[in-house]
Order: structure tokens, then C-alpha cells, then sequence
């Protein structure tokens, strides 16, 4: 099963599909499924394929060698002319997303162990973070070193940052968290939490990436399917 570790070096792309009916939600996975299945281009990793939870969309957490590899595959006739074509067909946006991760934390019961597989019973949400580029590395350490607190939250089990490097149909400077809890009823009553009864480090940290926050879009997820090279 992949790991998310930032001793790997791996370009992490994470492309992020919306779409408007649980339908369309199912033939979003059946051709990433597909996709995955067949995947064996030069430097490519692993893949891992999440459905979405709160609202219809897919994630595909991909693991690169390089950017050279990656753009290798982007300027194949098969990615321009069926891929991305079925893809804008049942999605109501789509957003590819090339990052570096930068910052991992885990529960100590993970003993530092980031695993991302259907497997495990992870339930996951993926914020992304527009942000001026001038704030980046700001935003970045708030939502890496800045909740270190959330190792004490009932159902945390883990989040990475990473860094937005460029992206297809994003403009300008993002970050990405991605966490993984123990269940959807853990994760809501984190998200939902009331301000005023949020500790005063957690009120801080979230007023200054509020403050420093272009734009914020989340979904959560359950990992579908997984595949890595020389399977």
C-alpha cells in the first residue's frame, strides 16, 4: 500500500473531480478504476482512487518519480485526446493538482506511519488552500507545525501538508491538508465545533489561516482503490 512520507521525494498529484449526482459519481470511478489498472507509464509510483463523501466528486492520490515523468504522460495523445475528454464529459470541474509534501503528523498509535489503502477504514478530507504566494510558507507551517494540538482531538489519526507546485485549472498559490480520521462522526464534530469552544490554540491558528486564506473548498473520502508499479 502507498506511504505518504516526506523522506520519498516523490511528486504527489492529486487530481480532484466534482460532479453533480452520485451516478456520475460511479462512472468517475469506473474510468479512474480503469485508468489505474492498466497505468504503466515511466516513473509513475502508485495510484489511489477515494469516493466522495459528503459531496459526489473523486480523488486520485498519485505518486510521480518526477515532473518530467508526469508531463510525459500529460503530453501523451491519450491523456489530450480520451482521458481528459471522458473526464469533462461527467465532472463538473476538475482540478490537477502537483505538490510536494512537506509535513506529516500522525497519532502516536501510527508511530509516524502514513498508510493510504481501502483496507484500512480511514474515513479522509482534502482541503485545498488558495493562498498569495507571498503567504504560502506562512499558511503552510500553520497548517503543519501549527496543529500539533490536533494529536489530542478524539478520532484524529493523521494529516500531511503539501506544498502546491503548479497545477492544471487552478490559478495562482495553494496547499493541500490531507487527513485521515477514524470515522465521519469524528470528523464532524472537529469541523463543526462551535468557535467559542475551541481551545485557544486551535482559535488562534484558525483565525490566522482565515486571515491569510484566499479561498478554502473540502470534501471527504473513502480510498476505493489502490495500485502501485510491479503490481
Amino acid at each position: 500500500m502507498p506511504i505518504i512520507s516526506t523522506e520519498d521525494n516523490y511528486l504527489t498529484v492529486l487530481n480532484l473531480f466534482t460532479t453533480d449526482t452520485p451516478a456520475h459519481q460511479d462512472q468517475l470511478l469506473t474510468e479512474m478504476g480503469k485508468i489505474v489498472d492498466a497505468a504503466a507509464y515511466e516513473g509513475w509510483i502508485s495510484s489511489t482512487v477515494h469516493a466522495g463523501q459528503d459531496s459526489p466528486g473523486t480523488a486520485n492520490l498519485i505518486q510521480w518519480r518526477s515532473g518530467e515523468d508526469l508531463q510525459k504522460r500529460y503530453s501523451g495523445e491519450e491523456f489530450k485526446h480520451r482521458t481528459l475528454p471522458v473526464f469533462r464529459e461527467i465532472t463538473t470541474a476538475i482540478r490537477l493538482l502537483q505538490n510536494e509534501i512537506v509535513f506529516t503528523q500522525t497519532h502516536p498509535s501510527l508511530e509516524g506511519r502514513i498508510e493510504v489503502s481501502p483496507e484500512r477504514d480511514d474515513y479522509t478530507a482534502i482541503e485545498v488552500y488558495r493562498v498569495g504566494e507571498e503567504n504560502q510558507a506562512d499558511l503552510i507551517k500553520l497548517l503543519g507545525e501549527g496543529q500539533s494540538w490536533l494529536v489530542e482531538v478524539p478520532g484524529y489519526r493523521s494529516h500531511c501538508v503539501f506544498k502546491g507546485l503548479r497545477a492544471m485549472f487552478v490559478e495562482g498559490a495553494f496547499a493541500v491538508v490531507y487527513s485521515q480520521w477514524d470515522s465521519k462522526d469524528s470528523y464532524d464534530a472537529f469541523r463543526d465545533l462551535p468557535h467559542a469552544r475551541k481551545s485557544e490554540a486551535r482559535r488562534a491558528n484558525d483565525e490566522r489561516i482565515a486571515e491569510l486564506s484566499v479561498e478554502r473548498d473540502a470534501n471527504t473520502y473513502r480510498v476505493v482503490h489502490t495500485r502501485a508499479a510491479g503490481q
